[in-house]
């Protein structure tokens, strides 16, 4: 008993680092994700086929390498070094995680008719006001379902902040392998179903609350 004790303390304190890097993660790319959306979408070739290409390599590249990359390259290659291995995952999942949240926006800004927005601009509506009172409540409904899938797999993903040795949850449960003890690594599940189950209950929420929305 003791020992379970021991094991499920450690992996606590290892979740609050997974839970850190989540909800920073979170906070910072969801706006960081519109931003780039109206990049990708840009009538002014140069700048669309710059955040194009960005969002392009991003997606393409395992996040695991970007990880080394943002903690690695800045030191070798400029000689400023990322003192923190915290800050060099989270910067790597906001960039990461952007890029995704991007497409998702940008897919649901386009799935609404065009004949909403000349609608407003005949109202005399400025864009910004189009977008914030006819476009966007309907742009949330549409993102819910492939947002709330993104952000499910960010909350597994936070089990690669370990490559650069960040203590999260795995981690954590690696250390036990030492004492030849395989059973913390299988005790993490219950963490991230418990997390899982809370976020999907919330998406679940959320949908039925802008159910009224008609898209």
């Amino acid at each position: 008993m003791a020992l379970f004790f021991e094991v499920t303390l450690s992996l606590l304190k290892g979740f609050g680092t997974t839970c850190s890097i989540f909800g920073l993660t979170l906070v910072l790319a969801l706006p960081l994700g519109l931003l780039i959306s109206f990049g990708t979408m840009s009538k002014f070739l140069p700048v669309k086929a710059v955040f194009k290409t960005f969002v392009w390599i991003i997606r393409g590249v395992p996040l695991m390498l970007q990880l080394f990359v943002v903690f690695y390259v800045p030191g070798f290659v400029f000689g400023v070094p990322i003192a923190s291995r915290f800050v060099a995952t989270v910067i790597a999942f906001v960039i990461n995680y952007a890029c995704y949240f991007s497409e998702i926006y940008r897919a649901g800004i386009e799935a609404i008719p065009v004949g909403q927005t000349e609608a407003g601009e005949v109202l005399g509506m400025t864009k910004w006001q189009i977008f914030r009172k006819v476009i966007f409540m309907q742009v949330v409904k549409r993102i819910i379902p492939p947002m709330g899938n993104e952000i499910i797999t960010l909350v597994k993903d936070t089990a690669l902040a370990r490559v650069i040795a960040v203590t999260e949850i795995i981690w954590r449960a690696e250390q036990f392998t030492s004492r030849a003890l395989i059973w913390p690594l299988f005790y993490t599940a219950v963490f991230y179903l418990a997390f899982v189950g809370a976020l999907t209950l919330l998406f679940g929420r959320a949908e039925k609350k802008l159910a009224y929305y008609k898209v």
